[in-house]
Formats: structure tokens, C-alpha cells, sequence
């Protein structure tokens, strides 16, 4: 009778046997993850994944920023390539070449600072087929304009192009000749979303140019016929920007408009009534967002009333979402309007209602409406007795109530009669332990996300109150920040419960030590996984009993996962660095900004339901098996101590 390492010996050489054409037949119909995966179980598959890197489809890997010599020997030349997606922090003009394959139909490039405006006309050169372009932060680092002649040259090159994101300061673009060019955009791009470009520029891209013809004045077709979806954020939305687009754009179906003035705007640079109910002329909006932030200015559309929206109501009944925010002058009637007008809608935001109330959702039970997605941020005269009304809506997945103070324990008590509830926002409420209590009895299962940053009455009962031993818990993304009264005691008991957590945010929590990181990083999720494997995010910024200590359980192996992390500024920059060559694609943010994904709870629509791996194989792939500069971490963690 065979051995068991006979046996494992046989199995290997009848591995090592298979023909390498097979295993990258059956390869190619994995996606990147799987197959990294496969690469790090034997050299047979490793050299079988090398080898396929050039036939495989799809090459996602956004998750991570590789560096040029890290990334050319995987994006080898692909005849069968399709779809790229790549964060390129670390890359530049010189990773074109292999960056930009001609058979790519979808490009998705994040992070292109480094980057001049060359990209543009690169892509149009060399990827004729491209069907979906998205870019973020072009030449932001260059300091100079964009040369609009490139952008001349994308169009010229890229005549499929269906989808175009770019998620820059477009006004970095030189306004001479900016609106000529679009003229010469495909006819099949159907969505255009913009980062920031000013209303006078949109202005004078949508308007129809007027030219001399046979010695009299000639208004050629408005441009970009075929968009359908239209997603701007702009310094001032305008009466004069929103007629624009309502009246050269006849198939909008999407229309998003942001803006976020630094003074507050005149007149001529504001929306009013007038300019309101000019949306939507030709019936075919179907998703509509107006939204003026208060992020810079605490400016609000203070020209649009009640008749405004009661106006523009009256050809929104074919509407399906519907997003206002800034409008402190409308009061119950306007939005009464809107929840009796439009019956398809099933998304509901309102953010900076000074004047909602409960009467908003007195009778919502008599429309026929189904609402699955309802946000009602800033909205401080909403009380329980409201969110009582709206939650007889039995559809809700999302409900998003940040900062709404009067809403309390007794809303939760509804709220958890919610069986389809995944995502829960209450940052800012006056909800209790006690509270908190309700949500297990009922939604608590079937949530994903839940934020209770701000929620000053929560002290670390509040977990085990949360998740019962007993309950089977779905939750993936909690935010505690901000709570005054959390403390190691409260992550301890998070640990306990075993809660496959992908995003945990603490920020600004006093009482957070160097055990809490301990405690986490200990953490198994299972008796098999690894140590604190689950975490993907974990946002420390600004707790203060964190020292240099935590970052030795910060480093490999624990939190294998790990890809963002959040951390005070008053960290030594030497164990920073430190980190940073142990874990080189893990993003580590000391300057308080929020990590992830940019206004992940205001966009909804995937449930912030994710599928990671197990471990952290890519690493093991790309740079090999590494064990952690131990002594160089606990150098740097000795010269910072003083420092700390």
C-alpha cells in the first residue's frame, strides 16, 4: 500500500503532468482574485498563471496601488484583453506603454496625479475599441493646464465610446477651443460624469455654437445629441446651466448637479423657481439629484420655494429617484408634493431640510409608493414619531438618518421590524444602549452597515447589547466614531462575538488604547482563519491612548487583509515609513481625511456587500514571501518613543 507522501508525491507529479493549455483554458474563466489565488498553492499553477496573464479577459486590481516594476511583468501583451482597472498612484507616463492595450473596452484608472494630460491622447492612439473610460485625479500633481488638443485626440480615436468619467478639475482643461472640441465627441457616448468644471464652461459646451454660413448667422445642432445619463459638480448651478441642459440634451433620463459655492450666490448665479421647473421639459428624467453643499460655504438655494418644486412636480411622475439637498426654503407642502406626485419613486433623499417635519410622512401609507432607499440627513425637526410613519414602508434596504438629533430609541423599536434593512446611518441621534437593544431582536441580522458615530449616549454596553451570542450577524461595515464613552472594554466584546467585520472606523475615540489594536489583531474569525484576517479598513485617527506600541501588531502577519488605515498625525514619521516598506500597498492616512471610498453611504445602490479573499495572496505573488523588517519596525518604534 502506498505511503501518504507517496501518495501526495503521485498527486503532485500528475499535476505537474496536466498540459499547460488546459490549465489555462480553465483558468481564463476565473477572475484576477481566483487566480491569484491558485498561483500561490503550487508551482505548477504559479507558472500556469504567469503564462496565462496573457490570455485572461478581465485585469481588476484596484485595490492596491503596484508600483511600475510590480505591475509591468503582469500586463503583458494581450491580445484577448478587455477590461483594466488599476490604481496608478505610483505610476506615470512612463507605464503607458503597457498600461494601454488595443483590444481594451474598459478602462478604469484611479489615482492619475503623476500623469500629464498626454493620457488622453495616449488612450485615443492606442485603444480604439474602448467602450468605458474612467480616469480620477489627472496631472493633479503636474500643476499646469491640460492641453484640450489631447482631449481632441481621445475623441478622434475612441469613436465607440459609450461612457466617459473624469473625475478631475476638467477646468484644468484651457477654455479656448473646450467647447469646439466636444462637437467632435462620438455619437455613442450616452453617460458623461464631471468632477468639477464651472457652470459657464457647461454653458458653453451644451449651447449650440453660431457661426457664419453663405453671409448669415447659422446655428449648427446642439451637440452630444445621445447622452442620457449627466453627472456634474460645478461652482454655481444656475437657472442659465439647467435650461442649457434641458433644452439640448432631449434624451436625459439621469441628471446629477452639485455644487459647492465659496460665497453666496447672486442671482444671476443661482437656481430659482424659474430656472426649476425648467427640469425635466421633455418627460424623460427618470433619476434626478440637486444638491448644494455646505462643504466649503454654508450656502443654500434660497430663490426655490414651494411653488418651485410644486412646478417641476408636475412632470416628475414618471420619476424613480429623486435627490434634494440645500433647499431651506421648502417646507412640508413641497415635499408632500413630491411623495404624492412622482408614485415610481423608490429612492428618497433630502439632505439640509431646515423645514421637514413629520407631517412630511403623515399619510405615506396612503400612496402607493415602495420606497427601498430613503436618506433624510440634517433634517433636525424629524422625530420618532415620523421615522414611525415612514418605516410602515416595510421595503426599506437603506435608511440613512445621520444627524437627525430628535430621533431616538423609540424610532429604533420600529426600525426593527425591517426584515429587508441592510445599511442603518443614525450617526448624531440620541439613541441609547438600551435602544440599540431593539435593533437585535429584529434588523440586526440581515444588516450589513451600521454608523452610530456621534451617538454621545452609547457607552460599550451598547455591543453586547448589538449582537447577541445567539444571533447569526451579516454586518460587514460598523462606524464607532466619535462615541466618548467606548473603550477597549467594547472592542473586546466585538471580538468576542466573532464578527467578520471588513470596515471598522473608531476615529476620535478617547478611550481607544493600544489594546484595542492587540485585541483585534488577535482576533479569528473562525477557529481556521487567520489572525484578524477580516479587517480591510481600520480607522484609528485621533484615539487617544494609541502609542508606538500598536504598531507592532500592525505589521505582517496580523491583519493580513489590511488595505486602509487611519492613524494621528502626531505618529513618528519614522515608524510610518517603516510600515510603509513592510506593507507597501497599504494606504495609511494621518491627516484625518475619511478612508475608503469617497460618499460611500449617500451611493447606495451595492448594498456595500463585498467578496475578499481569505488572505492576502497577491502580495505572496508579486513580491514573494516576506517576513516583515521586525527590526527595523522596532528601531523606529524606539526612536519615536520620546517623540510620542
Amino acid at each position: 500500500m502506498a505511503t501518504s507522501s507517496d501518495s501526495g508525491a503521485h498527486q503532485q507529479m500528475s499535476l505537474d503532468l496536466l498540459p499547460s493549455a488546459l490549465l489555462a483554458t480553465v483558468m481564463t474563466k476565473l477572475d484576477i482574485t481566483s487566480i491569484r489565488s491558485l498561483a500561490c498553492t503550487c508551482k505548477a499553477f504559479h507558472s500556469c498563471a504567469s503564462h496565462m496573464l496573457c490570455f485572461i479577459p478581465n485585469f481588476h486590481l484596484a485595490d492596491i496601488a503596484p508600483s511600475a516594476e510590480f505591475l509591468r511583468p503582469l500586463l503583458p501583451s494581450n491580445p484577448y484583453l478587455r477590461s483594466l482597472k488599476v490604481d496608478c498612484m505610483r505610476l506615470d507616463d512612463s507605464s503607458l506603454d503597457y498600461l494601454l492595450q488595443p483590444t481594451l473596452q474598459e478602462l478604469c484608472l484611479h489615482n492619475c496625479a503623476d500623469f500629464s494630460g498626454r493620457l488622453l491622447s495616449q488612450v485615443g492612439q492606442y485603444c480604439k475599441d474602448l467602450r468605458f473610460l474612467y480616469l480620477s485625479s489627472l496631472a493633479e500633481k503636474r500643476g499646469r493646464s491640460i492641453d484640450v488638443s489631447d482631449l481632441e485626440v481621445l475623441f478622434g480615436g475612441c469613436t465607440q465610446l459609450e461612457t466617459l468619467i473624469l473625475m478631475f478639475d476638467v477646468s484644468m482643461f484651457l477654455r479656448h477651443n473646450f467647447a469646439r472640441v466636444w462637437s467632435i465627441a462620438p455619437a455613442t457616448l450616452s453617460s458623461l460624469e464631471m468632477g468639477y468644471i464651472s457652470s459657464v464652461m457647461v454653458t458653453e459646451l451644451l449651447s449650440p455654437p453660431v457661426v457664419a454660413y453663405q453671409s448669415m448667422e447659422h446655428i449648427q445642432p446642439s451637440i452630444l445629441l445621445g447622452l442620457q445619463k449627466l453627472c456634474l459638480s460645478v461652482d454655481y448651478i444656475t437657472d442659465t446651466m439647467v435650461s442649457t441642459i434641458t433644452n439640448n440634451l432631449n434624451c436625459l433620463t439621469h441628471l446629477d448637479l452639485r455644487d459647492s459655492p465659496i460665497m453666496e450666490p447672486r442671482l444671476a448665479f443661482d437656481l430659482t423657481n424659474a430656472g426649476i421647473q425648467q427640469i425635466n421639459l421633455h418627460g424623460r428624467l427618470k433619476h434626478l439629484s440637486l444638491v448644494r453643499s455646505q462643504e466649503i460655504f454654508p450656502a443654500y438655494f434660497k430663490r426655490v420655494n414651494d411653488l418651485g418644486i410644486l412646478l417641476m412636480a408636475d412632470r416628475c411622475s414618471d420619476m424613480e429617484s429623486i435627490c434634494l439637498g440645500g433647499f431651506c426654503q421648502v417646507t412640508d407642502t413641497g415635499f408632500r408634493t413630491i411623495l404624492h406626485s412622482c408614485a415610481k419613486v423608490y429612492k428618497l433623499r433630502i439632505y439640509h431640510g431646515p423645514h421637514l417635519t413629520d407631517l412630511v410622512f403623515h399619510d405615506i401609507a396612503a400612496t402607493s409608493l415602495t420606497l427601498t432607499h430613503v436618506s433624510l440627513r440634517w433634517c433636525n425637526l424629524l422625530t420618532n414619531h415620523g421615522v414611525a410613519r415612514l418605516v410602515s414602508n416595510g421595503n426599506l434596504s437603506v435608511l440613512d438618518l445621520r444627524d437627525c438629533r430628535n430621533v431616538g430609541d423609540e424610532a429604533l423599536r420600529r426600525i426593527s421590524n425591517l426584515s429587508k434593512l441592510k445599511a442603518l446611518l443614525i450617526d448624531g441621534s440620541d439613541v441609547s444602549d438600551m435602544g440599540l437593544s431593539q435593533l437585535s431582536k429584529g434588523a440586526m441580522s440581515a444588516l450589513v452597515a451600521l454608523s452610530i458615530r456621534g451617538c454621545k449616549r452609547l457607552t460599550d454596553n451598547c455591543i453586547s447589547f448589538l449582537f447577541d451570542e445567539s444571533s447569526n450577524c451579516e454586518l460587514r461595515e460598523l462606524d464607532l466614531s466619535n462615541i466618548p464613552n467606548l473603550s477597549d472594554v467594547g472592542v473586546l466584546l466585538l471580538a468576542k462575538r466573532r464578527i467578520p467585520l471588513l470596515e471598522l472606523r473608531m476615529r476620535q475615540c478617547p478611550l481607544i488604547s493600544d489594546t484595542s489594536i492587540m485585541v483585534l489583531a488577535s482576533m479569528k474569525v473562525d477557529e481556521e482563519g487567520w489572525y484578524g484576517s477580516s479587517l480591510r479598513l481600520l480607522d484609528l485617527y485621533n484615539c487617544g491612548g494609541i502609542t508606538h506600541l500598536s504598531f507592532q501588531w500592525l505589521k505582517k502577519p496580523y491583519f493580513p487583509r489590511l488595505r486602509w488605515l487611519g492613524v494621528s498625525s502626531s505618529v513618528s514619521r519614522d515608524v510610518l515609513d517603516t510600515l510603509s516598506r513592510n506593507r507597501p500597498f497599504l494606504h495609511v492616512a494621518f491627516r484625518g481625511e475619511e478612508l475608503g471610498t469617497t460618499g460611500q453611504w449617500d451611493n447606495s445602490d451595492d448594498l456595500y456587500m463585498h467578496d475578499y479573499d481569505e488572505v492576502d495572496e497577491l502580495e505572496q505573488w508579486i513580491e514573494g514571501e516576506n517576513e516583515g523588517d521586525d527590526e527595523d519596525i522596532q528601531e523606529a518604534e524606539n526612536n519615536a518613543y520620546p517623540m510620542l
